[in-house]
């Protein structure tokens, strides 16, 4: 028999990275129709721009460029050179992030970039003459520079487009219009802001040119960054990953399978992820040395760098962790995310699931009964966007200094954005989902305390150099039944379902009255409560009745609405005990004091408090009226304005909370005397509020 000949084999594709590629197998004929249906997901989604809207983009980059051509000139002779160097003088944009990928959606920010000669500073002229120009552009709003930021940067709209501009200065009298970024040679004496901004676009050039297949690597990126929006887990600020990161994930999977179309890269991005072992890095090729003395990214040489926790380390030199920002709360969620993505995948394949499960939404004020709320305000417009971005780019640190505070017991996850409540003009709002991080012993340790962990944050950011009167910001602890309205779509609270008992087994009722029911799983639950029914000796008691509550499988986050069956063992329940002579500053309802912002900066007054039983159990509070418990807000501390919106009087929530897990109930004590008139100068001492994150299933730990 003849052999037969080399030639009638397809080659194989060529190695890009670092390793010999997993799989080389053509497609099958169920990933092809598989990846038709994903295209057809994500275009009925909206996520692919319209051809107008492209050209508009165009349109602005190339209004922008004349824009900042016209400024280095103007920088130029004003600072008295000749007119032959001044008519040479130039300035290029160019763009990376997603723009550049090509996988922008619509209404989606450009990230471009301002590359300047030697003579054209970042300070002076980029956050200074360039400032001004644009802001008398009509065609400009939202100016609003950060140049405090890691990279700094200027946001604004331009016609409508978002734009993010960053700025180099090259070590160049003259810019060429055709200046290639990736030669190293040009990194030679610059600054670290220079550097770190011109790597943007060098990572993102570098990224194109690193993956096998361009339109397979746009498409998964595409599905991968919609997947993450739709998790909660896209925000480099939060201490998740950005797009960058996003793209180099995805880039190493199609490395690995260079053949595989997007339905099959999908698919393996959360296999390979959710089994990572982290902080191995994730490399798209080795990392490059240089002859020039820039830091790289080393743990063998560099101590820093062994502290990374998720490294994803860019592909060209300087080799830096693109993701610095993630702690080991975000991680945490993060690696939960890739599980539940690997068995959705897993369910697609033996055909039980499709994509639309793959992209529900994550209902975040549904999935913790504590947060954290951030408020921060100004007084007018401006000031709020300098505040804000300033505010946000320290977000970040408030999640470490917690889990250092609290040695990893409580994990913290930051929402990826901002609320807006658009009955209060010049305030922001952001919201920190609190629970004991999965695993965590309830029993394990002492008592921990966040308040001087919140001061220290707030004293920290109120350092801002540029800081104004009426810039001020607010740490408070509420509870899911007291998240303000204004963060559900429509202003309408989700109703959640009660729970029934019939013939042995759990179901849900609708609270609208439908009558439809639905099981639920009561392996473990059965087994649990007998086991702490041996114990009590009854069912009875409010004790037993708390252990029905906290004796299901205990996950970081609950896939269903009610989420307290779930997630007690992690949170645990809330007692409250008001202070002595509390009941003269009762108010109606707990939703309303959710709502009260404070808006200068003054002493923080008593927290709110709950008035309950000791042992009734939080699950209860939603229905409060049915079950007779009194659920009433107390506050306390008024104070006159200096630096608010106007003179008058403000109450206030304290931010000063202490998180126990060793079995306490949560008190508030008496600061004051019991009167029914707080003097205006009240306020310097703090009210101790005790939280009780146990389970008591889980107290034989």
């Amino acid at each position: 028999m003849a052999m037969p000949k080399l030639n009638q084999l397809p080659p194989p594709p060529p190695r890009i990275g670092m390793w010999e590629p997993i799989s080389t197998a053509q497609p099958a004929e169920l990933d092809m129709n598989r990846t038709r249906e994903l295209q057809k997901f994500m275009e009925d989604a909206g996520l692919y721009e319209s051809g107008e809207e492209s050209l508009k983009r165009q349109e602005v980059l190339g209004r922008l460029d004349q824009i900042v051509k016209a400024w280095v000139k103007k920088v130029t002779e004003a600072k008295g050179y000749n007119e032959e160097v001044v008519e040479e003088a130039n300035a290029v944009i160019f763009t990376f992030g997603s723009y550049r990928l090509g996988v922008n959606g619509p209404g989606a920010d450009i990230d471009t970039l301002c590359v300047g000669p030697r003579h054209v500073t970042r300070e002076e002229d980029f956050f200074g003459e360039l400032q001004r120009m644009l802001a008398e552009l009509p065609e400009v709003q939202e100016l609003h520079p950060v140049p405090e930021a890691y990279v700094p940067v200027m946001k604004f709209k331009f016609d409508g487009v978002s734009i993010d501009l960053l700025y180099a200065k090259l070590g160049l009298w003259v810019i060429p219009d055709d200046l290639d970024l990736s030669v190293p040679t040009l990194l030679q004496d610059l600054d670290e802001k220079s550097v770190l901004s011109l790597n943007g676009s060098r990572v993102t050039d570098k990224i194109l040119h690193m993956v096998p297949n361009v339109q397979n690597f746009q498409t998964t990126l595409r599905c991968i960054r919609y997947w993450a929006k739709q998790r909660g887990v896209y925000s480099n600020v939060a201490g998740f990953l950005g797009g960058i990161n996003w793209a180099i994930l995805v880039a190493r999977i199609c490395q690995l399978y260079p053949t595989a179309l997007p339905s099959l890269l999908v698919s393996r991005f959360f296999k390979l992820y959710s089994q990572w072992r982290w902080p191995n890095p994730v490399l798209l090729c080795p990392i490059e040395g240089g002859s020039l003395v820039l830091p790289s990214w080393d743990p063998r040489r560099n101590f820093r760098d062994r502290n990374d926790l998720m490294p994803i380390i860019t592909p060209v030199y300087p080799c830096i962790n693109s993701s610095y920002n993630v702690s080991s709360s975000t991680l945490c969620i993060m690696q939960q995310e890739f599980q539940r993505g690997n068995n959705i995948c897993e369910a697609m394949d033996a055909s039980v699931t499709g994509w639309n499960t793959l992209f529900e939404r994550f209902l975040f004020f549904e999935a913790y009964k504590n947060y954290l709320q951030i408020d921060i305000t100004a007084r007018k417009d401006v000031d709020l966007m300098n505040w804000q971005g300033w505010v946000e780019s320290r977000l970040r640190l408030l999640t470490s200094k917690i889990e250092k505070d609290t040695r990893g017991m409580l994990q913290c996850h930051p929402h990826p954005g901002e609320c807006l409540d658009k009955s209060k003009r010049f305030h922001r709002c952001y919201f920190m989902g609190l629970q004991r991080k999965p695993g965590v012993c309830a029993q394990e340790g002492g008592p921990f305390d966040i308040r001087f962990t919140v001061e220290e944050f707030k004293n920290m950011v109120g350092m801002y150099t540029f800081k104004k009167p009426g810039m001020w910001i607010g740490v408070c602890h509420i509870k899911r039944n007291n998240i303000p309205l204004f963060v559900f779509p429509g202003g309408v609270r989700p109703a959640r379902p009660k729970r029934a008992r019939e013939n042995g087994a759990a179901a849900e009722v609708d609270e609208a009255g439908d009558g439809k029911k639905r099981k639920i799983d009561e392996s473990i639950t059965c087994h649990k409560l007998r086991k702490f029914d041996s114990v009590a000796g009854t069912k009875n008691t409010p004790l037993a009745v708390e252990a029905k509550l906290d004796d299901s499988s205990i996950t970081a986050r609950c896939p269903i609405e009610d989420c307290s069956q779930s997630c007690l063992g992690n949170e645990g329940s809330f007692k409250f005990s008001p202070p002595v002579g509390a009941s003269s500053f009762v108010s109606g309802s707990s939703s309303s004091t959710a709502d009260v912002i404070l808006v200068s900066d003054i002493v923080p007054a008593p927290s709110v408090c709950q008035q309950g039983s000791s042992e009734e159990h939080d699950r209860f509070q939603d229905d409060a009226q049915s079950m007779g418990e009194a659920q009433k807000n107390f506050g306390e501390g008024t104070r006159v304005e200096n630096e608010g919106v106007g003179q008058g009087v403000a109450t206030g929530r304290d931010c000063s909370n202490i998180f126990r897990n060793d079995g306490g109930v949560e008190e508030l004590e008496p600061t004051a005397p019991s009167s029914n008139v707080v003097p205006a100068s009240y306020g310097a001492q703090k009210p101790l509020i005790k939280f009780n994150f146990t389970s008591l299933v889980r107290a034989n730990c």
